[in-house]
């Protein structure tokens, strides 16, 4: 299973998604600061599964429907920062997207997620995240999992990460930087975690015209064995 993240910076990018689907060829789109109006309804072979509804700048799932059946979608709000509070730029900041696989014959659950920017405190997005993976629970309880996105985390990750392994999730980087929009300010801004998954790879794709780079998850199922052990 191969799965796009890409911050578009206000929508500014949303001109790549096109060729970036025809040439890396994803099951699911998971997309950051887009417009909240006028999604297509599809990119390429990928259908429209679910899109913030509140937000000016917001968060979409695109899913391979040749591959996929939609089961439910949902978008959930998260605790706010300071910067929420007084620009509203956020309300919503996940898209959960229960899915079909009818290749493997199983579900998933796969998220877009954005959290609040670097004015607030890790705690707060740390706080953002296990919200999050608890909203993911209880749309598809006992399921494989991948939330991807933006997590504006650039920095001391080996204590998120820990904290990740504590709730049931893992967290993987990608083999490069992601934030390119400053010369010396960069960082491992846009990533992923899961859980009843195998990561096989992050790759960071090349730079467009957003401050982010996109990246490619390529993730599998793990079988129900290891999932025992693994618990």
């Amino acid at each position: 299973m191969r799965v796009i993240s890409y911050n578009l910076r206000e929508n500014h990018a949303a001109g790549e998604l096109v060729p970036l689907v025809e040439h890396h060829d994803p099951d699911v789109l998971c997309l950051q600061e887009c417009g909240s109006t006028g999604l297509p309804d599809r990119i390429g072979e990928l259908k429209l599964a679910g899109a913030t509804l509140r937000n000016r700048l917001g968060l979409a799932l695109y899913f391979r429907e040749h591959r996929f059946e939609l089961v439910t979608s949902e978008n959930f709000a998260l605790k706010k920062s300071l910067h929420d509070h007084v620009l509203a730029p956020a309300e919503e900041r996940v898209v959960g997207t229960r899915l079909e696989d009818t290749e493997e014959e199983r579900e998933v659950v796969i998220a877009s997620f954005h959290a609040s920017p670097l004015t607030a405190v890790n705690s707060l997005r740390r706080a953002q995240i296990d919200a999050a993976h608890a909203r993911l629970r209880e749309l598809g309880p006992g399921l494989p999992a991948l939330m991807v996105g933006d997590f504006n985390y650039p920095w001391f990750h080996k204590g998120l990460r820990a904290r990740m392994v504590q709730s049931g999730y893992e967290l993987s980087r990608s083999d490069q930087t992601t934030y390119a929009r400053y010369k010396y300010f960069r960082g491992h801004f846009d990533f992923a975690t899961s859980t009843g998954l195998e990561i096989g790879s992050v790759t960071t794709l090349p730079a467009g015209v957003s401050d982010h780079k996109p990246i490619l998850v390529s993730a599998s199922y793990r079988d129900e064995d290891q999932d025992q052990l693994i618990a």
